[in-house]
């Protein structure tokens, strides 16, 4: 499972997306400077950056694509939004925020979008806006919401660290840093309901492709599968690190996670020791199936491609790891190989690397043990 290490920001990555077809990865990162690439679009059957997005003057934490993969939108921690258009990177749309923008997403059919920004100052509280966009002729779009911000009056300063649509565009989601869930009518603002389910900041999630399951990843050291339509959880992956990132497999009954200590606290220059990995768990068993090592600081986003073949992490240290999983991966969640006791003990002590290396070792003395035999045969029937 040799990665394609993908490197085009010059800070931390915060956010990546694929869009629809999985032949594009977008991805945003907290470089502040003007010149810096804090968009870019990569391909991903090469990893060949092949765009970038220039214009904000704060990091970029969130961004998202329309289905027919023509328009871009990004928040950044400037205070403002920006659509774009995909294949000439000439931003169509500037949204001026009151806040640094933590999140954007745009409705089914793109004919809406949602974002929200954070507290500023003394007079700005967290908020989350819609706004109409008309995709036909996107520099037309009002940049004025279409209904007033959405606020909470019990707790104006908390802030909001996601926000997406449900389906059918029934509802507004957002992930709070108290560890809730809220869904908010997107007509009139009003709450819906609030859902509690883990006991520390939420810092991403994300659906299924029918967006019947979410994912929820959280400081509190849990992922947890929620049933979108009850909006109750249904499993929880623990971990031993903070989470920042989570994903759903589209092809198999796997959840993959990732986090790590965070970096001020890693007395050790070692990528073990802020144990910045992707781990994989069985969907319905919550069991821990593997993990993938290779950064160098906190996993801050990651997702699955779209046909399930592959999925890319971005993290603290600057790079994408893009991976294309093997045969092996697909037999992780097999009935026989829950319970191996070699496999959980490997996972406990941390030294799943080093049982891999020895297996491969093992399957090489073996190959080269038949290659012998082989030969040797072929010697005595010339002999004879």
């Amino acid at each position: 499972m040799r990665p394609l290490l993908l490197h085009g920001h010059d800070r931390a990555l915060t956010y990546l997306k694929y869009n629809a077809e999985g032949d594009l990865l977008f991805s945003c990162s907290k470089s502040y400077d003007i010149n810096s690439k804090t968009v870019c679009v990569w391909r991903t059957e090469t990893g060949e950056r092949i765009g970038t997005y220039d214009g904000h003057t704060g990091a970029v934490r969130s961004l998202d694509v329309t289905k027919d993969s023509k328009y871009l939108i990004t928040g950044s921690a400037d205070a403002s939004v920006k659509i774009w258009d995909v294949m000439t990177g000439k931003c169509l749309v500037h949204i001026p925020m009151p806040g640094p923008v933590s999140a954007v997403a745009f409705a089914e059919g793109d004919r809406q979008f949602v974002t929200c920004h954070d507290n500023f100052g003394t007079n700005v509280d967290a908020a989350i806006y819609i706004f109409d966009f008309n995709k036909e002729d996107p520099s037309s779009s009002s940049t004025k919401p279409s209904i007033p911000p959405i606020t909470n009056p019990d707790c104006p300063r908390e802030k909001i660290t996601r926000v997406d649509w449900l389906p059918l565009n029934d509802g507004i989601l957002a992930s709070l840093e108290n560890g809730q869930l809220r869904i908010y009518n997107p007509k009139t603002g009003k709450l819906i309901s609030q859902h509690s389910g883990h006991t520390d900041k939420i810092t991403s999630f994300s659906f299924n492709d029918k967006k019947t399951l979410l994912v929820t990843a959280s400081k509190d050291r849990t992922a947890k599968l929620w049933d979108v339509k009850e909006m109750k959880v249904l499993r929880s992956y623990q971990a031993d690190v903070p989470l920042n990132g989570a994903s759903i497999s589209p092809i198999r009954e796997h959840v993959i996670a990732g986090g790590g200590q965070e970096a001020m606290n890693v007395t050790t220059t070692q990528a073990s020791a802020g144990k910045f990995e992707t781990r994989f768990y069985h969907m319905i068993f919550e069991k821990e199936l593997g993990r993938v090592r290779g950064h160098f600081g906190p996993i801050n986003t990651l997702a699955f491609h779209p046909d399930g073949q592959s999925f890319t992490s971005g993290a603290e240290d600057g790079y994408l790891r893009m991976h294309r999983l093997d045969s092996d991966y697909f037999a992780l969640g097999d009935e026989d190989n829950l319970d191996d006791p070699v496999l959980t003990a490997a996972l406990n002590e941390g030294v799943m690397e080093q049982l891999e290396q020895e297996e491969a070792e093992e399957a090489a003395k073996e190959a080269e043990l038949a290659k012998s035999k082989s030969s040797s045969s072929s010697s005595n029937a010339v002999n004879k």
